[in-house]
């Protein structure tokens, strides 16, 4: 984190020249999307002029691949909360339930490392405790890329999972839970931006010993942060100007660690949304036995391609869950 007592204009800088690649970016992008559509529309107008099928085909190819591609810039489009353009740090607890809760963690985790690689993210795993016999107990990976925590904050909860057990050789169905937690990566730095409205600025003449050491000019400083109501005092330096800057100091260190105790707040605020792995607290149910359906018990949004989804493809409930996060279960 950057010292409270420095301004840290590099990092300012690379903030600026962060947002300004990822504007540039968007309107590159824009226009390039533009410019495929009006060569698609020529292409198509060239192909039924001429009556040419193998244009058409081709036509009607780039035209899916394009949707698919406006179909996930959509997406990009709704992610605009704090956090949503930091990368995610996601952990995965297995419920209790034993090899059958195991395996199902590590279903998961197969899942969003799939998601992952569909959106061109990395992931990196941080720990990994492996399961007494198949499946994970735990694991914690982040994903870095655009927007990762807004892509995947959705999946932040219970997940449940009906199927008949490979490891129960009676054939019978389970129930197993898995707790998946999804954090964005906290910036390191915090800046100190003291805006000179903010303050009230009082001076006084230093308390001290009589006689000739009695100062007799107002060089104590006492500064008021008024958003905030912190106080602080210098008096230990016979020139104003060198208490001011002292008191700054001290006003610094003080804000510092007042947004160093709130973005703590925000996280354990975050791990204290994770509700018990148990029965009804559950965020999403898969069901593969008797009938074989996934479906968001907060947005209602179900899908059937079950396998689909298994593998990675999760567009459609974080769509649902960005355009209505609704009540969780």
């Amino acid at each position: 984190m950057a010292a409270p007592e420095l301004w840290d204009d590099q990092a300012r800088a690379a903030d600026i020249l962060r947002e300004r690649a990822s504007l540039i970016q968007a309107t590159e992008e824009y226009a390039a999307r533009r410019q495929q559509l009006e060569d698609l529309e020529l292409m198509l107008d060239m192909a039924l002029e001429e009556d040419d099928h193998q244009i058409l085909k081709e036509v009607a190819r780039d035209l899916t691949a394009m949707e698919r591609e406006f179909s996930d810039w959509e997406l990009k489009l709704l992610l605009g909360a704090e956090d949503d353009d930091k990368n995610a740090i996601v952990t995965i607890h297995a419920g209790a339930g034993g090899t059958e809760a195991q395996d199902w963690a590590e279903i998961l985790l197969r899942m969003y490392l799939r998601f992952a690689e569909r959106k061109g993210f990395k992931t990196e795993t941080i720990d990994l405790l492996p399961g007494d016999e198949a499946g994970v107990k735990s694991v914690t990976f982040t994903v870095s890329g655009p927007y990762a925590n807004g892509f995947l904050k959705s999946e932040n909860g219970i997940h449940r999972l009906v199927r008949i057990s490979p490891f129960d050789a009676s054939g019978r169905r389970h129930t197993s839970f898995a707790a998946v937690q999804v954090l964005p990566e906290v910036d390191d730095r915090i800046e100190i931006d003291i805006q000179e409205n903010d303050l009230r600025i009082d001076t006084f003449r230093a308390s001290g010993p009589g006689g000739q050491h009695v100062n007799k000019t107002s060089s104590a400083v006492r500064l008021t942060h008024l958003p905030t109501g912190l106080v602080v005092s210098s008096q230990s330096e016979r020139s104003q100007h060198r208490n001011r800057e002292l008191a700054m100091k001290v006003l610094r260190a003080r804000l510092y660690n007042l947004e160093k105790r709130k973005q703590e707040a925000k996280k354990q605020e975050l791990q204290e949304t994770q509700k018990d792995i148990a029965w009804g607290s559950q965020i999403r149910s898969y069901t593969l036995q008797p009938y074989r359906l996934i479906k968001d018990h907060r947005t209602k949004h179900e899908e059937g391609n079950v396998d689909a989804v298994l593998d990675g493809d999760l567009d459609r409930f974080v769509e649902a869950y960005l355009l209505n996060p609704g009540e969780e279960s």
